[in-house]
């Protein structure tokens, strides 16, 4: 069985070919390469077959890792803001998929007022991680993710907040670093959440960079 990095890579030289090519019958090749690749993914990702083929054909140009932000908040006291996921009941650092037209400072700060009903400013980049160098659940994207250091506009024990109406998160807490609860792994790992808390303190060790 191909590794999940191999399998990206079929992906992106059939994506490249379909994008670049005009001759008919290298088109029915890529579009093969690509059929096959969505059916290897599948099995490697436990998707439907014709469920990743149809990502795959929705993908257009040449092919490139998509982007997660994700806000990296801290109360007075040094505990990590997180927001529990609707989809699997476990907990993450606020955040999600990049939307174009957005900046990563300002997706930072709806994606925390959305999921926690915090106000926050966007303060600087801690980390650029690359998930697939770290040991995320299979994903079918190649992803970059971008850990922003935000602070409470705001004291987090006067700061009045509900938590906002959202079909991705159910509540969201202060938790400490070293006894976080259950995380969704598929988002954020243990030691990439106390990693990133750790260069929120010590602004001096500059950004991470996979």
């Amino acid at each position: 069985m191909p590794t999940l990095p191999q399998l990206r890579e079929l992906q992106s030289i059939a994506q490249a070919g379909l994008t670049y090519t005009r001759d008919p019958y290298d088109r029915e090749r890529f579009e093969r390469l690509l059929a096959l690749t969505a059916e290897l993914l599948a099995e490697g990702t436990a998707q439907a077959p014709e469920e990743v083929h149809g990502l795959l054909r929705a993908e257009k140009g040449y092919l490139t890792p998509k982007v997660e932000v994700r806000a990296v908040v801290l109360s007075p006291s040094g505990e990590v803001l997180l927001a529990r996921e609707r989809e699997d009941g476990r907990w993450s650092l606020p955040g999600g998929w990049a939307d174009p037209g957005e900046s990563p400072r300002q997706m930072a700060v709806r994606e925390v007022r959305e999921e926690t009903g915090y106000a926050v400013r966007a303060v600087r980049l801690l980390s650029v991680v690359d998930k697939s160098q770290h040991g995320h659940p299979p994903e079918l994207w190649a992803v970059y993710q971008l850990n922003v250091l935000c602070e409470l506009a705001g004291d987090a024990a006067t700061t009045e907040h509900t938590h906002a109406e959202n079909i991705e998160t159910l509540e969201s807490g202060w938790f400490d670093p070293e006894d976080l609860p259950p995380l969704s792994l598929n988002r954020n790992l243990p030691e990439q959440v106390r990693r990133a808390v750790h260069l929120a303190r010590h602004p001096e060790l500059g950004v991470d960079v996979d």
